[in-house]
């Protein structure tokens, strides 16, 4: 028995039983709780990871779990087909998918090569509309077929850092896409009654580690954030508990769970006959940035 993961006390997982789930990136971190926590509460969990690595997929099945192990890459059209058809023929349905699948290559914007911007762009971005275009297929044509119309959901994985980050152009980039994937599939899949919402987590994992100490928020510990405090949170959006809960941005933080607003316009200034340089020039930063910084490079 494997003893490393200690979920908050007094926890009880909701109930999962029946529920085929596959999360992706699951050999550490975030990833890896998730697939142990989906397996504590009684979910089928489809276990990848990049490399070939069944650990994770033992540890859920020590602790009394069912799991199977799927490796290979997800920005890869194959093989998301392959993992949805192979999660189909060993369980005979796929209710959920979660996709921690994830790198960074940092640089700044100037010094960033074609290769580092590819390659996190393809493994975010390209891996989640790889999946989400394979799952949703399949949901599309077993939508009906056992008369029970069941809830299905995707969870897809953006950051804080969707909204600029120094020296991650490429990942940034990747993660905001991610928000616009979301909203798009959200509608698109709704009549298959597929939810897809985006899990923005913060917890104490090897990227985070990697921040000096002295540049990262004292309470940024593995005490205060640990990955098991969000596992709960992506378990319960692909449970039945989050029906109605779509198209959403729900952040994971340490011992906060939270909805982050949408882009929206929040003033607004109108001109008859519409506007010129001269008139944006005098009126631009009076209007719309009244008591505002509009330097938002400070935030």
């Amino acid at each position: 028995m494997h003893e490393e993961f200690q979920f908050p006390d007094g926890d009880v997982p909701p109930r999962l039983e029946d529920k085929v789930v596959i999360v992706t990136g699951a050999g550490r971190g975030i990833g890896r709780a998730t697939a142990v926590y989906l397996g504590d509460a009684g979910a089928s969990v489809v276990v990848n990871r990049a490399s070939d690595n069944p650990e994770v997929a033992d540890i859920v099945e020590d602790r009394g779990g069912t799991a199977l192990a799927h490796n290979g890459n997800v920005s890869s059209t194959e093989y998301a087909e392959a993992l949805v058809a192979d999660t189909v023929d060993a369980f005979g349905r796929i209710d959920g998918v979660i996709n921690f699948a994830g790198i960074t290559d940092d640089a700044t914007l100037l010094k960033m090569s074609d290769e580092q911007w590819d390659r996190v762009i393809d493994v975010h971005l390209r891996g989640h509309f790889a999946l989400l275009r394979s799952v949703g297929r399949h949901w599309r044509e077993a939508a009906g077929d056992d008369g029970l119309d069941p809830q299905r959901s995707f969870v897809t994985m953006t950051s804080r850092n969707a909204f600029g980050s120094f020296g991650q152009a490429n990942y940034a980039t990747a993660k905001a896409g991610i928000l616009g994937l979301t909203w798009t599939a959200a509608a698109e899949l709704k009549r298959y009654n597929v939810r897809v919402n985006a899990l923005m987590p913060l917890a104490f994992t090897g990227m985070i580690a990697e921040i000096p100490e002295e540049h990262r928020p004292a309470s940024w510990t593995m005490e205060e954030m640990p990955p098991e405090k969000v596992a709960p949170v992506a378990a319960f959006l692909v449970s039945d508990a989050a029906e109605g809960i779509n198209g959403c941005i729900v952040r994971s933080h340490g011992d906060m769970v939270g909805l982050i607003s949408e882009p929206e316009i929040y003033r607004r200034a109108y001109r008859d006959g519409g506007w010129s340089l001269e008139s944006l020039d005098d009126r631009f930063k009076a209007t719309l940035g009244d008591d505002l910084s509009l330097d938002r490079t400070a935030r």
